[in-house]
């Protein structure tokens, strides 16, 4: 019996994803920025050293259109050169140059060693085809079509939109989802029932921009954590590790799921601010931020805050040499504060050491905050800690914690402080922080409890 199609199309990228030629444009890329840099003059040794795979290709030229890749390249080397025009020869110092002699050098690749097919995602496309989901390729290669006739896989898609097609059309390049959103136009079918296979960060974030129902993201490497971290809703490192079922199931209760989650995937100290302040629980009487419970505040990262209605104070502040008085919602004492003290170490932090992996997650359904987060300390201990908060709403006074902690390598004695922290401070509104802002006077410091 055919299996009925889980969704209406799917849109795939190509490099990396249906042809190994991510290989071949590192290849050029790199022939093409080594000898560029090797000519320029007045460089300093650590702006001419060789372009690599991790530190340039990934996160500046991967799945980027071609002159965005030399312009974002060159300003991560502090370089300055002409931006030129499309028509600009390939010997020219310019970024269209430089655009135009990696193509040249990309196509003599392709005519010297072929091009190899990932076949288990062709495999994957033609049963998507088999039972009745539109098919379509989108790329930022100029060479796409090249590459499809090259491979005789052109008449596979029903939509192929590639760098070509952007420039005609003005389309932005990935991490904007422009290239996607045309395709699945060309297909006549709607983003949010439709699979869009990524192996780029830029691609998957594209996905997420985009609204894409699914946005897969192939991890040939070991970039699964990143690419989880910048949208991809499952990560796989190969299309046969995806099967009808898990897809099915997708359509069926993950989807749904997945919209009433907020999920960050990877700790970003610039972004956390932002994600505590989203990931807030509350009842209506009082709220709380999602500040890691093991954190205490500081001035750059980590802001606890949990605010009850109608907890007001007034404090004078000298400003311009007259007092005024603000009537502020005060900041309460934060009762997060859980610190770690591992065998006989000091009392740290989690996030001091290296982390291995990070979720953090808020359940907007169920109003249930998480982490779950992997780290390593100096002596190679890995530990799992994994936390869930909420605010009661059957008793509005009631917020509640649970924390698990678990050696995953070791054994030994762990110490867990739990902590109702007095000397938290309201100055979240940066604009605010010269007015006197400290309402709570701690008055004593005890501890309870053991190992």
């Amino acid at each position: 019996m055919t299996e009925t199609k889980c969704c209406d199309g799917a849109i795939f990228d190509l490099d990396g994803v249906i042809t190994q030629t991510a290989k071949l444009h590192f290849k050029a890329w790199k022939q093409t920025f080594d000898t560029f840099l090797k000519k320029r003059k007045g460089l300093s040794e650590e702006h001419t050293r060789p372009f690599t795979h991790e530190e340039d290709y990934i996160p500046f030229v991967d799945g980027k259109p071609r002159y965005q890749g030399v312009k974002s390249f060159l300003e991560s080397r502090d370089i300055t050169i002409p931006f030129g025009k499309p028509g600009d020869a390939a010997n020219r110092a310019s970024v269209c140059g430089l655009g135009n002699r990696k193509n040249e050098l990309f196509r003599e690749v392709v005519a010297s060693e072929g091009v190899e097919i990932y076949d288990s995602t062709v495999r994957f496309i033609k049963q998507l085809k088999e039972r009745g989901s539109k098919v379509g390729v989108a790329s930022s290669s100029m060479n796409c079509q090249f590459i499809l006739e090259k491979t005789g896989l052109d008449s596979l898609f029903e939509a192929v939109v590639g760098g070509t097609v952007s420039r005609e059309l003005g389309l932005k390049g990935k991490p904007e989802p422009d290239i996607f959103l045309v395709a699945a136009d060309n297909l006549d079918v709607n983003p949010g029932s439709c699979i869009l296979v990524e192996d780029a960060i830029s691609g998957v974030e594209a996905g997420r921009r985009g609204n894409f129902a699914l946005v897969v993201g192939i991890a040939r490497g070991g970039e699964a954590q990143a690419l989880k971290g910048h949208g991809a809703d499952i990560v796989v490192k190969d299309m046969k590790e995806l099967s009808w079922k898990e897809l099915h199931r997708w359509f069926e209760r993950g989807l749904e799921q997945d919209n009433w989650m907020l999920v960050y995937h990877g700790f970003e100290p610039e972004q956390e601010r932002v994600r505590e302040s989203l990931t807030t629980v509350g009842n209506g009487y009082f709220g709380t931020r999602g500040c890691f419970e093991a954190n205490r505040a500081d001035d750059v990262v980590h802001y606890p805050g949990t605010y009850i209605a109608g907890v007001y104070n007034a404090l004078p502040s000298v400003v311009y040499r007259k007092t005024i008085t603000n009537n502020d919602l005060v900041n309460c004492p934060n009762w997060l504060l859980i610190e770690l003290q591992i065998e006989k170490g000091k009392f740290r932090s989690p996030l001091d050491f290296e982390l291995i992996g990070y979720r953090h997650t808020l359940d907007i359904r169920s109003a249930l905050m998480s982490r779950h987060l992997t780290f390593k300390d100096k002596k190679g201990r890995i530990t799992t800690i994994e936390t869930e908060r909420l605010a009661s709403m059957a008793n509005p006074h009631l917020g509640g914690i649970r924390f698990t902690v678990r050696p995953e390598n070791w054994s030994g004695s762990i110490t867990l402080r739990s902590s109702l922290d007095g000397t938290v401070v309201n100055y979240g509104v940066p604009r605010y922080r010269e007015l006197n802002s400290r309402h709570l006077t701690p008055i004593s410091v005890s501890e309870s409890g053991g190992e």
